[in-house]
């Protein structure tokens, strides 16, 4: 498995943005999938973004089309989830997850590594 750690959390009005960052231990980064879920208080985790082992295919929850960016650098272990246009709707604790899976990237049953989750809050 591969230990994730998120950062780039925080505290945003609504149209604002952020850029979550989430680094992976291991030199075998590439030969993952990876993924954003987030998770807002009383809710079920949910599928944000996804991105394919090369970066060459991406996948999007309906609600963050157009607004949401996953991006991953292999040199540096490292995925990012770039938000922009934030609504309050947004707020929930984001998680970074892994999978060796060639496929399924939306499901949150394919992942069996994940971060610790970093908190996203946009005010109104």
């Amino acid at each position: 498995q591969v230990q994730l750690v998120e950062s780039g959390g925080g505290l945003v009005q609504a149209g604002g943005s952020l850029r979550l960052s989430c680094a992976a231990s291991g030199r075998t980064f590439s030969s993952y999938a990876m993924g954003w879920f987030c998770q807002a208080p009383g809710k079920e985790r949910e599928f944000v973004a996804a991105i394919s082992r090369s970066g060459g295919s991406t996948y999007y929850a309906d609600s963050v089309k157009g607004r949401f960016t996953i991006s991953r650098d292999n040199a540096q272990n490292t995925v990012y989830l770039q938000m922009n246009s934030l609504k309050p709707e947004d707020t929930a604790v984001y998680y970074c997850a892994a999978t060796s899976r060639g496929y399924s990237y939306t499901l949150l049953n394919s992942y069996n590594s994940w971060g610790q989750g970093t908190q996203v809050t946009v005010s109104s």
